[in-house]
């Protein structure tokens, strides 16, 4: 049992490595395009003096509202201040909602906390990843994700919730966790929030309801 718990505990850590590399690159190409949009700003405003100077008004109008997409896709959804938490958070938001996804975000994370960016990392993308291919099988007018995060008053913990609409009426949950038959991958997913949450002494609980699965968990901080 020694050898097959230590097996596991490897598999799981090259996981949250491999998952950790995913979710820095999805961080990093949002990065990327702001500092592209930035570099790309002075010539943005030349041709907005150009066309306005011309009497321009549908055209200048349009390239406007061109300008103000492709901001609202790079732009972070969220500033709190603690920039890996800002960063994964709104990647995975900016992800749902480029695929159809109604989310509800309330996150108060403050900028100093004693949890590592890595746990948190891997707390956030698998959550937000877990919600999202479970949104992309319902109709589009029926994809949701609620995310609520913040500080239990005079607790000095952190609460999170997510929930998201599902396409079953009620999963199957085995050992606390959904039982899923998306292999090994989504299962080492669900055991490294395990994992992150015993380690720091935290609680998780897991719930499916008729259309919708929600996860709460607790991290003293």
């Amino acid at each position: 049992m020694f050898i097959i718990s230590k097996l596991i505990d490897k598999r799981i850590e090259a996981y949250q490595a491999r998952l950790a590399q995913v979710h820095f690159a999805e961080v990093e190409n949002m990065y990327g395009q702001m500092r592209m949009f930035g570099h790309d700003f002075r010539n943005h405003i030349q041709t907005l003096r150009v066309l306005a100077g011309e009497g321009s008004t549908d055209e200048l109008i349009a390239y406007l509202d061109n300008l103000d997409d492709s901001l609202n896709d790079i732009s972070p959804v969220l500033r709190m201040g603690n920039k890996m938490c800002d960063a994964i958070l709104s990647s995975k938001i900016s992800l749902a909602r480029s695929k159809d996804i109604h989310v509800n975000a309330d996150v108060n994370i403050p900028i100093k906390i004693n949890v590592p960016p890595l746990d948190l990392c891997i707390i956030f993308g698998n959550l937000m990843d877990n919600a999202i291919d479970a949104c992309l099988k319902l109709p589009i007018d029926e994809r949701r994700i609620r995310l609520y995060v913040d500080l239990k008053s005079g607790s000095g913990q952190m609460y999170i919730s997510i929930t998201n609409a599902t396409a079953s009426k009620k999963q199957t949950m085995e050992n606390g966790r959904v039982k899923t038959t998306k292999g090994d991958g989504h299962g080492f997913g669900l055991l490294s929030i395990d994992n992150i949450v015993a380690r720091h002494g935290g609680y998780l609980s897991r719930n499916s309801e008729d259309g919708a699965f929600s996860t709460e968990i607790i991290l003293p901080l």
